[in-house]
Order: structure tokens, then sequence, then C-alpha cells
């Protein structure tokens, strides 16, 4: 399954440049409000290297990595919610998505028009994150026009949930910031809340910020807000990482190398939007392919195996797993049978991030 991340933001703060470094591609990037206007969608492979290791030692002919969809979607502009820049349809873009990359400007550049006159992170979040909540606000406001008298009795407590969101969205806080049971959550799920979005913050700061963002005038200020509010973010440069996107191989690590980062911003967009989606990766290899696949943590063996194929799943029998860094270690599985550390599992284990498994099933 291909994760879908949205990327918003004011006009001109980076997100077209970040999109282009992300897919390998070459939309528009222009020094003008709304030169993005419908969605531009890419779908990317997350290169995993344990992936590649797992087809060396099956010496397998394909390899399938993760995919994410990225769709860059045109900025967003105080008043959306009422349909100040074509607000509203560019709110509805998002509300497709499974979560947010939230870009924010924070490098200085005379050049590149800000559209509100100056370099303010914190003020520009809370633009954005009004008008999403805003959004919200009137989804919630239909809602109760069309339901508060008709609706029966027993789901009474359906409306009076639907207001206390109304109450805490209109104290200018975002959903997601709250905790919810499990029928509250059902509710929600009725629903398309842009606030209920997860959010990972990324803040686009100049080339020569990107290997120590403390150097940067509004970092500290910008960490603070966002970690008040239990978000995440990254630091990014996104015109390193589209420079970094036109390298291939050896040339990647020798340019990263020479700015002092370890790996790109981007490999570390895509794990923390895996982590804040609560999703993980398991393995299967073999001579024919070596794939990885998402899922969602907490699921079950034959759920796990359900996403290879439902049949997998309805005549599970057993999986025998074993972990990505005992065969990095012994780099063979004979090793691992011989030393006890191949297991058999059933329908209730959980799978973990990094099992390679082998499903058994009979239908």
């Amino acid at each position: 399954m291909a994760v879908k991340i949205g990327i918003i933001g004011l006009p001109n703060i980076g997100k077209s440049t970040l999109f282009n470094a992300i897919t390998n591609s070459e939309i528009e990037a222009e020094n003008y409000p709304f030169a993005t206007i419908e969605p531009n969608i890419g779908v990317v492979e997350i290169i995993d290297e344990r992936v590649k290791f797992l087809a060396k030692i099956y010496n397998s002919k394909k390899i399938i990595y993760n995919q994410m969809q990225f769709v860059d979607i045109a900025g967003l502009v105080k008043g959306a919610s009422n349909g100040e820049g074509l607000g509203n349809k560019f709110l509805n873009n998002i509300r497709e998505v499974d979560a947010i990359i939230h870009v924010v400007r924070m490098f200085e550049g005379s050049d590149i028009i800000h559209v509100s006159g100056n370099i303010d992170p914190v003020r520009d979040i809370k633009i954005i994150n009004l008008e999403l909540i805003l959004s919200d606000i009137e989804q919630i406001d239909k809602f109760l026009l069309k339901n508060k008298k008709r609706m029966p009795t027993f789901e009474k407590e359906k409306l009076i949930f639907m207001k206390l969101l109304k109450e805490r969205l209109s104290q200018e806080r975002k959903l997601n910031e709250f905790e919810y049971s499990e029928n509250e959550i059902e509710i929600i799920n009725n629903f398309k809340f842009l606030t209920m979005k997860p959010t990972i913050y990324l803040a686009n700061v100049s080339e020569e910020e990107s290997s120590d963002p403390k150097t940067n005038l509004y970092f500290n200020t910008f960490k603070n807000f966002v970690e008040n509010r239990k978000e995440d973010f990254v630091v990014v440069s996104a015109q390193i990482e589209y420079e970094i996107s036109k390298l291939e191989g050896n040339d990647q690590k020798i340019f990263l190398k020479e700015l002092n980062l370890k790996e790109s911003g981007l490999n570390i967009v895509a794990k923390k939007a895996f982590y804040t989606l609560g999703l993980s990766t398991y393995l299967t290899s073999g001579p024919e392919e070596t794939h990885a696949w998402t899922f969602n943590q907490g699921m079950t063996a034959p759920q796990a195996a359900g996403i290879i194929h439902t049949d997998f799943e309805i005549g599970f029998i057993k999986a025998e797993i074993f972990t990505f860094d005992n065969i990095k270690k012994y780099k063979s599985k004979q090793i691992l049978k011989d030393n006890g550390l191949i297991r058999l599992e059933g329908k209730d284990y959980l799978i973990k991030d990094g099992d390679v498994c082998h499903f058994r099933f009979n239908v």
C-alpha cells in the first residue's frame, strides 16, 4: 500500500522544490504565489538498505521497495477557508492524504517573495493551522445543522461529542492535540478532519545551515513551538535535496559527506512519516524477488500475510520468521537454522519491523 503524503505550506516557501527533489521531477517552482494550481502527484520508492542486502543473500532477480505517494498541494494563504486563493479547493486536496508535511520557510532571500513580507516561522504555521481549524469547524457546523433535530435519541451523545470538538477547535487547537476513546475515534473516522492528520513540520533552511540548523536565527523559536505541541519536525534544505536528487550512487554519498550530512533529509522525512503513521516494514525474500511490505504496527501474522494476498490470511497456518539483524550478522539462512534463530509463529504473533517472513498457508 502506497502511503499518501500531502506537502502544504504558504506560497513561495520551497514546496515545489522539495517535491521535485523527492520525485526527481521538474514541476514549476516559480517566484510568485499559486504557481501550483492542480496538485502534482509523484510516487517514489523508499530505498531500504535491508532490501538490497537480502537481495544479495538470496540472489533475487527483482527488488520491490515500499512506496510513498507525495502530493504537492498549492500554497495556502490567510482566508483559504473562506475561499481566498482558491483555498477551499486546496483544502479538499488535503482531506485525501494520510499525513501532512507542513513546509515552513526559514531561509532569508530578497529574491524570493514572502507573501507576508518577512520570515516568521511560527506566524506562518499559525496561519496555515488556523485555516485547517476553520475548515474543520465549518464541517462540524454543517453536520450539526443537518442532524441536531432529526438524530435519534440514542445517538445524542454523538452530537454532544461533535460540539466538544467544535469547542476545542474554537480555542485554536488542532484535534490531534487531544486523546480519544475508541468510540470517539470511531466517530472521528467518519469525517476527514484536517487537524486530525498526522503532521511533520519541515523547516526549510539555507544550504549553509542544513548541517547545523542551530545557526539559523529562527530555529529555537520554531523548535520550541512545535515540541510544545508534541509534534515532530525535520530540518532540511530543499535546494540541497534537489541537488542530491540529481546525483547517483557514490556521487550522492560524496556530496553528503562534503556537507557533513549522514543521510539525505528525504530519507529522514520518509522514516518519520512511517513512524508518525504507525507503520513498519516486514520483508520477504527468495530467488525470484525481495520485497518490502508496509504494515500497521500491531498487526498479527495472518493480517500481515493478508497484505500479500487475502488467501494468505484466510488459509494461514504458520509464519517462518527470522530477524533482519540476524541474517545480516550470519549472512546465511542455514547458519540461522543451525543456531535456532528461525522461529515458527502462530496466529497471535505480532509482526515486528525488520521481520523476514515466509508464510505457510493452505486454501
